[in-house]
């Protein structure tokens, strides 16, 4: 009995076995099916989810960008409104409200544009017009409208409604387009089984965004983006060339200052050249204790400029606001944007009327707390300079020292918006120094350098490296207290030294050294001469600098500007 219910146990198992694995061949294939059937779905229906977005995407040069937005993007009357903080992420990133005049200003390439909270007219680099938008407020956030700064950002915009997509393009950006072969599906990657994006017609144009073995990355008519193979498409046409900004200088910048006195003339370099220079930066303008701008060119200046274009020099001259009382006058100017505006627009006017390549801020002795406000000015500047297709270099001191000295400056800021930022890499120990010193050692210099490249994280072929052609002669009492200093030019230097003195190489300095005695005192020079320069002038290739500034022409031994000239061209 109990050997029989084992074998009827043991069958009655087999069998459930036979059927358990039948019930999971069925699970089995079912899922097989099941997989075929949502495949086959995704080759028929491909899940497209046009007119179906929650928010309204945003395509910026082909790229979605709508995951990068901080905002939604706002439809207004089929108007395209951005906010002002999104603006800022995607073309201006110093868009500024102005809230001593309630308007917002943004600055991009060559446009320099105002809107006022609430009012229908926008001001584009001196002119006013009216529009047909205006900024909004809602939800505690600045709306700009974008059709109203198509013409500031260089863009084309396109709202899709039935996609709900906008798209942007830059006008000075190439773009190309093909035609469809055939009926096909656009899909979101290049993987076997995608999901559909968008569908196109044969006949039917896309933009061509990129390609990659055999697909094309393409953007259709309803602003998707996506791949198809690309034998479906026809050969890519042109339809938009790509804008190139010509370099205004070839090879590296080799600019001299030549510096005259605000009751001096122009000097007269007629019949005369300046070996391997190709910039030339007089001082034509300077600020007045009533904050306007001055010129100081006239016929000599005039016959100056001829003589530079004629021996194919650009020039860029000095704009300064030395002298005394220039700190108050400079702060009362940058913390008013009608004050920027107006000497912009004298520095403009100027460039026009002598037909000018550049020009040169060389502003110093500033607020500290206006550091911010000098960027707003430099930043306002440059479009209108480069809407002439000038130069905008701005003359900066080493990152650290004192507030009205070395403070005052975003370097990061002026280096990102100006085409040249030019270190005046000099004065290490200058008139203010209570002890004696080299006038530029060639370890600080690299040293500020690297601060420029490392800290304040600048393009090195944006750095103009400038070096002076002048020393200083310092004189102790018998204690080592410091008495008096004196400038040197490079040209006088040997005839100031006493014949017989010792020079003593500095490798840290890259510079020969003197001290001598004259009667109790002791002088002390660091030389600037053809080694030291050389030294300096290295530096232009190991970190790959946009060239060199002199100060000043006038105070060089004649082997200089050879001397540029090969370390320049090397």
């Amino acid at each position: 009995m109990k050997q029989g219910n084992h074998h009827q146990k043991q069958k009655i198992t087999k069998e459930g076995v036979e059927q358990k694995k039948k019930k999971i061949t069925r699970i089995f294939l079912a899922i097989i099916i099941l997989v075929v059937l949502a495949i086959a779905a995704m080759i028929a229906n491909d899940f497209i989810i046009l007119g179906k977005n929650s928010t309204t995407n945003l395509v910026i040069n082909n790229k979605n960008v709508t995951a990068n937005l901080k905002k939604e993007v706002l439809i207004q009357d089929d108007e395209v409104y951005l906010s002002k903080s999104d603006l800022a992420n995607f073309f201006d990133q110093y868009i500024y409200e102005d809230t001593q005049n309630n308007q917002i200003i943004t600055t991009y390439d060559t446009k320099i544009a105002a809107m006022k909270l609430g009012e229908n007219e926008i001001t584009i680099n001196g002119s006013t017009k009216k529009t047909y938008a205006h900024i909004i407020e809602k939800e505690q956030t600045t709306y700009l409208p974008l059709s109203e700064l198509k013409d500031v950002y260089g863009i084309e915009i396109t709202y899709l409604a039935d996609s709900k997509v906008v798209t942007i393009d830059s006008i000075n950006r190439e773009q190309k387009k093909a035609i469809v072969n055939q009926d096909l599906a656009v899909k979101s990657t290049t993987n076997f089984i995608a999901k559909t994006v968008d569908r196109v017609k044969k006949g039917s144009f896309v933009i061509v965004v990129s390609e990659e073995k055999g697909y094309t990355k393409v953007r259709t008519e309803n602003g998707k983006l996506g791949y198809v193979k690309t034998k479906q498409l026809g050969a890519p046409v042109q339809t938009r060339q790509a804008i190139e900004e010509k370099k205004a200088v070839e090879g590296k910048v080799n600019l001299v200052w030549d510096y005259y006195s605000e009751v001096a003339s122009a000097p007269d370099r007629t019949g005369t050249t300046i070996e391997g220079i190709n910039v030339v930066s007089p001082a034509f303008f300077h600020l007045t204790k009533n904050g306007k701008l001055e010129e100081n060119i006239g016929q000599k200046g005039q016959a100056y400029i001829d003589w530079a274009h004629e021996n194919g020099y650009q020039v860029w001259p000095m704009v300064q606001n030395a002298g005394d009382g220039m700190l108050a006058v400079t702060s009362k100017i940058m913390n008013s944007y009608e004050k920027r505006q107006e000497l912009i627009e004298s520095i403009v006017n100027s460039c026009v009327t002598y037909k000018l390549d550049g020009i040169n801020i060389d502003f110093e002795n500033m607020k500290k707390e206006d550091k911010d406000l000098y960027s707003r000015f430099i930043i306002e500047l440059t479009p209108r300079i480069k809407e002439m297709g000038l130069i905008v270099s701005v003359d900066v001191t080493a990152p650290d020292g004192a507030d009205t000295w070395s403070l005052c400056f975003d370097r990061h800021v002026i280096g990102d918006v100006a085409d040249y930022i030019v270190f005046m890499a000099y004065d290490e120990y200058g008139t203010s120094s209570n002890k004696a010193g080299t006038t530029a050692g060639y370890d600080w210099v690299e040293l500020s350098l690297k601060k420029f490249l490392q800290t304040e994280e600048i393009e090195s072929n944006k750095i103009i490296l400038g070096i002076p052609l002048y020393t200083r002669l310092w004189t102790e009492d018998s204690s080592g207290k410091l008495l008096s200093q004196k400038t040197v030019a490079m040209k006088d230097i040997e005839s100031t030294i006493p014949e017989g003195v010792e020079r003593k190489w500095d490798d840290k300095l890259k510079q020969n050294y003197v001290e001598y005695k004259e009667g109790n005192n002791t002088k002390k020079m660091w030389i600037e001469d053809s080694k030291s320069l050389s030294a300096k002038l290295d530096l232009v290739k190991t970190y790959k600098l946009g060239g060199t500034a002199a100060w000043e022409k006038g105070m060089e031994t004649e082997e200089v500007w050879s001397l540029l000239a090969e370390k320049l061209s090397e």
